[in-house]
Order: C-alpha cells, then structure tokens, then sequence
C-alpha cells in the first residue's frame, strides 16, 4: 500500500507548519569523541558502537525532530565486507541501522511526557548518493563517470535491504546527478509498498552539482506517486530560497531543504573549512517556511542545539 503524504507529511504541517527533521548524525558523533576519517564515516559505528548512534538519534528526537534519517547514507555491503564482514553480516548491519533509529524513536515515545503536542516521529532509511561510498567528496561534484545501469547495481543491493524494513520512508539523500536519479527512482518503482523524498545537492542557485537544471529533475519526479517530497540538502543555506522557488515552480510535491552549515568540504583533508551559519538557522527557517518548505532540517556540521532552536522559532511564527 502506498504511503499517504497527507499521514507522512501533512500530519506534521498541520499540528507544527512543518515537518521538522534531525540534524548532522555524523556531526554529533564526533562531538562525542569518535574519529569518523574513515571510509564508512558514521556508519562504521554500526560496527563497533551502535549506542552511540542511538544516543544521537534520542537527542534530535528530544530537540523537537519529527523525523530521524538512520546511518546508512554510508553503508554498504561492499564497504561492510572490506572489514572483513561476511554477506549476511554486512547484511544485518546495514538492517540494524533501521533498527537502531526505530528504537530509539520507539523508546522516546514510550515516555508520555514526550508526547505532549507531538506527532509520532518517523524513521527515514537513508539511501547516500554512490559518492558518499566512494568517500571521495564527488556527491558534490556527480563526475562518477558511469552510466545508470551501473547506479542501478550499485544501490540495488542496499536499497532491497532497507525496503524491507520498519522504517516509514526511504530518504534518497545528496544526489549530485540527474542519471543517479533515474537509477533510484527505477528502484522506488520496484517496490510500490514504499514512498521516498529525493533530496539533490546543487553547485548554484538553479543546478545540481552535476550541472543538471534543478527544474528538470523536479519535473520527472513530480509525476511519481511514491515520491512524497523533493528537496535540497547538504547545500549551503544562502542557496535554499531560490531553489525552494525553482521546485515550487517545477512540483507540486512538498519542498525538502536541509542545508549544511555554509562550510565547504575538503575531500582531501576529509575536513570542512568556511565561515559555519548554523547561528543564522533560526531566523533563515521561517524565510525559508514562508518560501514554501514543508520539510525542514539540517545537515552536515549541524547540531541538535540547532534542531531545537528552529524548532522553537517554527513552533511561534
């Protein structure tokens, strides 16, 4: 059965304006102290220190986030078995990654004082862009040189695994190419039970990293009835309300944006350098709200103190 928009999104909008989703995974979990320089960046802790990503996911949870995105935007079997993992351990632990982030929303709502005012939150299984496996900074670029087919076989594997899980909805993040697209959206039509956002990354005010119109990827997309939301993310925040007006004008599926902080990210130092804007979120949200955002949070170097900030400001506009 296909996901209802109007119980994935329309729920949140009509009890908060918006549907507010968590922040950096990867950035919290280096606020505690781990070392994610590493090929399988926060996911490799789904190895060696699940509770951590758990403690992460209940700290969004508890700053106001109706959504948690799960830690396999860098998880892959391939990755998974370069440490030595069988098949069906690389298996379970992509699964876990579901698994970790449906307890913790689950344990969060058990509280009844964490109910009050709130909507259940979801869990979004997180399917990276190929770049994010190459771990080489080319989800911002999409110069991946290979054609659909290749995209296709690449995701499939990851993607049948979190299909068949209890998360609500798949989220298809930092997509830097219109060809990465099509291989994911082939792969949301061979399981109709299951409804995705698709969330770009883009080099300027009008195209994807890869150069491709954000019009025209938001066009083939908006026809699709298990995409629920099309959007931005990891993209810097001077940039979301031109590109909110772009999908509003190419779609009439919910707009997505969670931008990053405004720093830029050094593939080769594996670092981000830059001026950080995440001080400005909570003044730039309801701007980007009013532009027509229905699905709000943010990204890489952004925080949970962040989350409950825009959380507050959203919550009284």
């Amino acid at each position: 059965m296909l996901p209802d928009i109007s119980v994935i999104v329309s729920r949140f909008v009509d009890a908060a304006g918006c549907m507010m989703l968590d922040g950096g995974l990867a950035t919290e979990l280096e606020a505690l102290g781990h070392d994610l320089r590493d090929d399988l960046w926060s996911a490799r802790l789904l190895i060696d220190n699940a509770d951590d990503i758990k403690r992460v996911h209940r700290s969004y949870l508890e700053s106001g986030a109706d959504c948690i995105i799960t830690s396999s935007y860098q998880a892959t079997i391939p990755g998974f078995k370069t440490r030595g993992c069988s098949q069906s351990e690389a298996e379970r632990l992509l699964k876990s990654s579901v698994d970790i982030a449906v307890a913790a929303r689950d344990e969060f709502w058990s509280v009844e004082s964490n109910r009050a005012g709130r909507v259940r939150p979801v869990v979004a299984a997180s399917v990276g862009s190929y770049g994010a496996a190459l771990a080489d900074g080319s989800e911002y670029r999409g110069d991946y040189g290979v054609d659909q087919d290749f995209l296709y076989d690449f995701h499939r594997p990851r993607w049948r695994i979190l299909a068949d899980t209890d998360a609500d909805l798949i989220a298809c993040e930092t997509i830097p190419s219109a060809v990465e697209s099509r291989a994911m959206l082939s792969l949301l039509e061979e399981t109709p039970e299951r409804g995705a956002w698709f969330s770009f990354t883009c080099r300027d005010e009008e195209r994807l990293s890869d150069g491709t119109p954000l019009a025209d990827v938001a066009a083939e997309l908006g026809d699709e009835s298990q995409v629920i939301a099309i959007g931005v993310n990891c993209t810097a925040p001077v940039l979301m309300i031109p590109l909110i007006e772009t999908l509003r004008k190419s779609s009439d599926k919910p707009v997505v944006v969670y931008p990053n902080s405004g720093e830029r990210y050094d593939s080769g130092l594996r670092a981000w350098d830059g001026t950080r804007e995440t001080a400005k979120f909570s003044s730039l949200c309801v701007t980007w709200r009013k532009s027509g955002a229905k699905l709000i949070g943010g990204c890489c170097r952004t925080r949970p103190r962040d989350i409950a900030a825009m959380r507050r400001v959203l919550t009284v506009s």
